[in-house]
């Protein structure tokens, strides 16, 4: 009996030892549509996204016979996404460059505007850190905070682009066209996250052509990617 509760103890610290290292990045900044929204990143490149939206602005209520305003989008999500493997080694590779978060990370420049409150933490079997900053002199820490925010971009587009397709189709093709030229300002990224969303409007014959192309042309870019 000894020596399997040995055996077991010693293989359930081996699956801790195994669990994988994790990037966490979170913004807080009252005034956006989605406020506060966190991504946490494993080292497979697996991770999660939760967002919480800003209060609903109240509908209109309707008179009898006429049609309901479509509800608002719920005030808060929870999805996993999985990032491509060269984000997801770009991430933790600035991770480590950076001591795991042990270091300084707001600058000391005055009169600096709110950009929002920003955390990075790190933790994993070769350490743990985090730090808090609302902007940032050090350039792998940018770069790093850009990553994020435009996965995070693309996140939001998606939700969006859901929404339209389901109430406003005609609207799709300015939310699709503001898509494409974020991703190609790297103001997005990661678009293999929405391609549940993208898949649906390339295959719906009774939307725009132009809107399903673009739509198609995204998801060739997203398999590339991988």
């Amino acid at each position: 009996m000894k020596a399997l509760a040995l055996a077991l103890l010693c293989g359930l610290g081996a699956g801790l030892a195994q669990e994988p290292a994790r990037v966490t990045f979170q913004l807080e900044r009252a005034g956006l549509d989605v406020p506060r929204y966190t991504i946490s990143l494993d080292e497979q490149g697996n991770a999660t996204y939760h967002a919480e939206l800003a209060a609903p602005k109240s509908q209109p209520t309707t008179l009898p016979g006429e049609p309901a305003e479509p509800s608002a989008p719920s005030p808060a999500i929870d999805r996993k996404i999985v990032l491509s493997a060269a984000t997801t080694a770009s991430i933790f590779a600035q991770a480590r460059g950076l001591d795991r978060f042990h270091t300084a990370c707001e600058s000391r420049a005055k009169n600096v505007a709110d950009m929002g409150k920003k955390t990075l933490t790190y933790a994993g079997p070769d350490g743990s850190g985090s730090c808090t900053y609302n902007y940032s002199d050090l350039r792998q820490l940018t770069e790093l905070t850009d990553t994020f925010q435009a996965v995070q971009a693309t996140l939001e587009m998606g939700r969006q682009m859901d929404f339209k397709h389901r109430f406003d189709r005609l609207g799709l093709d300015a939310v699709m066209i503001s898509l494409s030229n974020m991703l190609d300002t790297h103001q997005a990224t990661e678009v293999g996250t929405i391609a549940p969303t993208l898949r649906a409007i390339a295959s719906d014959t009774e939307l725009m052509q132009r809107v399903r192309l673009r739509a198609a042309k995204m998801l060739e870019q997203a398999a590339a990617s991988r």
